[in-house]
């Protein structure tokens, strides 16, 4: 098992054993944890969420409640499809932000098609104090930043921040990579921690990419 997976086993099995996980459970997912309505309010209070106008979402159950509130304040908001699995990998969703109806019913759009994001809400399955973060497994977070970066869609001027529940900030140094980035702001049910070492990717880094990877996500096997 490697650190990271580790990590996420650890978490899963805590969420769990502490009932913090919703349906479906909290193994191999980004965990629906308890008190993620009132982590999104506390995310909607803050200075960074009311000046962005446009907003780039995952597409997991536990950040629902931040997708709806961008719908209802009328902020721009782009979700990736999962996997990044089309030729036109992210999504304009202008009705219901649920997962199955914003694929089935939004606007699919190239990376080119995108306006530049103000704010990145990323889902976590482990994160700590430094903003360093374990996700589910597979990366593609780290490659949505990366295919913005490399469009110049996001920048310093970009805050990401991640909502998760206060069992999964965990105060002890995470496994990282040269692709991965930290998070900005963590928002939890009970608080808001912000980070102060920033760390971002310059873009797509090829040489971490198999073959596998790249033939499986059209927009790569395109460049």
């Amino acid at each position: 098992m490697d650190a990271k997976q580790e990590v996420r086993e650890r978490v899963w099995d805590l969420l769990q054993r502490e009932g913090a996980a919703r349906f479906p459970g909290a193994r191999g997912r980004i965990p629906n944890f308890r008190g993620a309505e009132r982590a999104a309010d506390r995310l909607g209070e803050l200075p960074e969420w009311g000046m962005a106008q446009v907003v780039k979402s995952n597409p997991d159950s536990p950040q629902l409640p931040v997708r709806r509130l961008a719908r209802t304040e009328g902020k721009t908001l782009y979700m990736a499809v999962p996997r990044l699995a089309d030729k036109k990998p992210f999504v304009l969703v202008e009705g219901d932000p649920t997962i199955k109806r914003a694929l089935a019913e939004a606007r699919h759009l190239a990376v080119e098609e995108l306006a530049p994001v103000d704010l990145i809400v990323c889902g976590t399955v482990a994160v700590n104090r430094e903003g360093a973060r374990v996700g589910k497994g597979g990366g593609f977070s780290d490659l949505e930043f990366a295919l913005l970066m490399d469009h110049g869609l996001v920048g310093d001027e970009t805050t990401i921040v991640t909502t998760v529940h206060d069992l999964q900030v965990l105060d002890e140094p995470l496994p990282e990579t040269d692709h991965d980035f930290r998070v900005d702001v963590v928002v939890t049910p009970t608080g808001v921690i912000r980070t102060r070492d920033r760390r971002r990717p310059p873009g797509i880094l090829w040489d971490h990419l198999d073959d596998e990877k790249r033939a499986a996500i059209p927009v790569l096997r395109e460049r």
